[in-house]
């Protein structure tokens, strides 16, 4: 194996802990992270990139937004823009208010290629109702006739019966907080990029047999979905997954530049991963601008900067100890 190969591996190992003891480690497909990172960084300047998230868990909240999702959801963003690509995320309107809050004062490099100050004019936020009038199909008609790659991340999958559960079992279609926005999937006939933690996500299709079989995950065969990604991205935590994207993109970058001896545009790893990659100051600024909107965790229902029930520098050491792993891929590259 390539010591290229072995980053990918290393950032995959990071985020796949199972920090959270919920069984997640057996949904791990290997290598689908770096054809995850080389596709989303072999895109031609100028495409549209959709990123579809919103995971309304908190179902008897307003909003009932969780914390997972919508950090790492705008550090794909981020990276997308930054690669050169139109960006639009795309959730509910139930899940607007979080979502508009991380959008809002994203930090955004100013000396990359994107030449990119502010967020506002690349990343477009679209949000949608549970169930659309016409001019909520045509709008949605017009993002995936425009879609040229989609990516899932905390987006809640559909199960067997066509509805979207939680990991409790509860029917978060019956609460009239899920909008049809996952057909776009299909209807964008472009490949798709997922992002989940515990079986019920967009994209987990892939590994159904492992959810239901997964005696860590109740209800697996009830709450698992069974729509497949073309690469799965399998993660303790759905942020860390959207982290290791962004610096597992940032290191496909960088190696194409070089493959390709582009000597007039060749930067060097380092400055792709901090342009991708956002850092625990702006990250932790992002979470409280979500929590100040109504952000819940997931795991223990308060309005507070925690995710998934572990403290706050619990993720962000995962999201440190990613950008110190992509970094040793320019010494990788000198020992070759």
């Amino acid at each position: 194996m390539s010591n290229s190969a072995n980053i990918y591996d290393k950032l995959q190992a990071i985020i796949g802990t199972d920090a959270g003891n919920r069984g997640m480690k057996p949904l791990i497909v290997q290598g689908d992270l770096q054809l995850a990172a080389e596709t989303l960084a072999s895109l031609t300047p100028g495409k549209h990139v959709v990123v579809l998230s919103g995971f309304p868990c908190c179902v008897d909240q307003t909003p009932p937004t969780e914390t997972d999702g919508p950090p790492g959801t705008l550090a794909i963003a981020r990276t997308a823009a930054v690669l050169g690509y139109s960006v639009t995320v795309v959730t509910e309107y139930c899940n607007h208010a979080v979502f508009a809050a991380a959008l809002d004062g994203l930090a955004m490099p100013s000396d990359s290629d994107c030449s990119c100050s502010s967020s506002s004019s690349i990343i477009q936020l679209e949000c949608f109702p549970s169930t659309f009038a016409q001019e909520d199909e045509d709008r949605f008609q017009h993002l995936c006739q425009r879609c040229d790659l989609s990516i899932s991340c905390e987006r809640a999958g559909e199960a067997r019966d066509g509805n979207c559960y939680t990991m409790r079992g509860i029917n978060m279609n019956n609460k009239g907080l899920i909008g049809p926005l996952n057909r776009l999937v299909k209807e964008s006939q472009c490949q798709l990029i997922s992002i989940g933690d515990g079986g019920n996500e967009l994209g987990m299709g892939k590994v159904y047999d492992k959810i239901v079989h997964n005696p860590k995950i109740a209800n697996g065969e009830q709450i698992g979905c069974v729509v497949p990604a073309d690469y799965l991205i399998a993660a303790s935590v759905s942020n860390w997954g959207g982290y290791a994207l962004a610096a597992a993109a940032a290191v496909a970058r960088a190696q194409k530049q070089q493959q390709q001896q582009q000597n007039n545009t060749k930067y060097s790893t380092k400055q792709w991963i901090d342009w991708c990659l956002p850092t625990t100051e702006e990250e932790v600024t992002l979470l409280r601008r979500c929590v100040a909107a109504g952000c819940r965790d997931g795991v223990s229902g308060q309005m507070e900067a925690t995710v998934d029930g572990m403290p706050l520098e619990t993720s962000m050491k995962c999201l440190e100890d990613l950008r110190l792993a992509a970094m040793t891929s320019d010494r990788s590259r000198d020992n070759e």
